[in-house]
């Protein structure tokens, strides 16, 4: 069966061959081998064409290639190249934000020089003063010249002293010799015992031979020769405060108005209300200042007033203390305090300080 098969099929492509073969006349047969041998040349001449034209493809296909890879780097350059701008437009702002602060400051560095010059100019102008104040001092009238003139001055100020002191003695009134009485007074003031103080201003300590005695309160018992010597007391006391700062050119917190035994102390803040006769004192002294005249001895049944201005004249009293160096032995002391700044003004260490 199937070598029948194979026999039919090789018979039909024989049929097939022979429908396509074309039979020549020998007539035509030039022709026909002409026409062919013009047909060979022409498919010739076309493959070489093709050939050409591949050829030609494939270096067009080669350039377009190498031209889509140029212009891929173009981009990539064009993208390196926009963000180069970029940077570099950064760069230019921020060069820009440099240079004006570069600018400010050398402004400011230009003001600085400017304002060192002007330093350095007033500094060797105030050299040159320190220098011409060191000769001063070194000269004749420099600093030796005025510890002189100091010495002179607070010898002066003790000889005036001493003639208050002389005026108006502040004595320990025990019966003892004047050198015991200064030696006592001395022991209870270094030995800071606060009750030998108090000893001592309540009636031990005397100016001009009258005890300085501060009435709380006045009743119809009480003693009138004992106030009035009182107010005498502080009189002295008031007039010895004015001297010694008039000695010391200390201008007193508290000024007085000296009467005798009926002085007056002002207070330019007072703490107390003042009265009626007061604020009559005070507008009778002065129109123009606002101070209050507080009364250095008893007046009438009242004795806050008195007590205050008795304070007021103990600050006075301090105050020449600490303008010497000295300090307060407490603000009921009067006659103590007193006693210590004619001490230390007369002591011989003052001329030397």
């Amino acid at each position: 069966m199937e070598s029948k098969k194979v026999t039919l099929l090789c018979g039909e492509i024989q049929n097939k061959k022979d429908k396509n073969v074309k039979i020549i006349q020998w007539e035509d047969y030039e022709q026909a081998l002409a026409r062919l041998c013009s047909l060979t040349s022409a498919l010739n001449e076309a493959k070489q064409k093709k050939q050409l034209v591949q050829q030609k493809l494939q270096s067009l296909i080669q350039v377009e290639a190498e031209s889509l890879s140029r212009l891929n780097e173009l981009d990539e350059m064009k993208e390196k190249l926009d963000s180069r701008k970029l940077v570099m437009g950064n760069m230019s702002m921020h060069s820009k934000v440099v240079k004006g602060k570069v600018k400010k400051q050398e402004e400011q560095l230009s003001n600085d020089i400017r304002s060192l010059l002007v330093a350095g100019t007033s500094l060797s102008a105030a050299s040159k003063r320190l220098q011409d104040a060191r000769r001063s001092l070194a000269g004749e009238r420099g600093y030796g010249h005025l510890r002189t003139l100091q010495r002179v001055l607070r010898t002066r100020q003790q000889y005036m002293v001493s003639q208050v002191q002389l005026l108006y003695p502040v004595r320990v009134a025990t019966g003892q010799s004047p050198e015991q009485e200064l030696v006592s007074f001395n022991n209870s003031i270094d030995s800071g015992n606060t009750a030998g103080s108090k000893l001592l201003d309540q009636g031990s300590l005397t100016i001009a031979g009258l005890h300085l005695t501060v009435f709380t309160k006045m009743s119809f018992f009480t003693d009138k020769e004992e106030v009035q010597r009182s107010a005498t007391a502080l009189g002295y006391v008031a007039h010895v405060v004015a001297l010694m700062a008039s000695y010391l050119q200390v201008p007193l917190r508290y000024p007085l108005r000296l009467g005798g035994s009926r002085s007056y102390i002002h207070d330019y803040a007072p703490s107390i209300e003042p009265s009626s006769s007061d604020l009559t004192s005070s507008s009778s002294v002065s129109s123009n200042s606002k101070s209050v005249e507080f009364p250095l001895l008893l007046e009438g049944q009242d004795s806050t007033r008195a007590a205050y201005a008795v304070f007021l004249l103990n600050k006075d009293i301090e105050q020449l203390l600490n303008y010497i160096g000295g300090r307060s032995l407490g603000p009921r002391h009067v006659l103590a305090n007193l006693k210590k700044l004619l001490r230390t003004i007369l002591s011989p260490e003052y001329i030397d300080t």
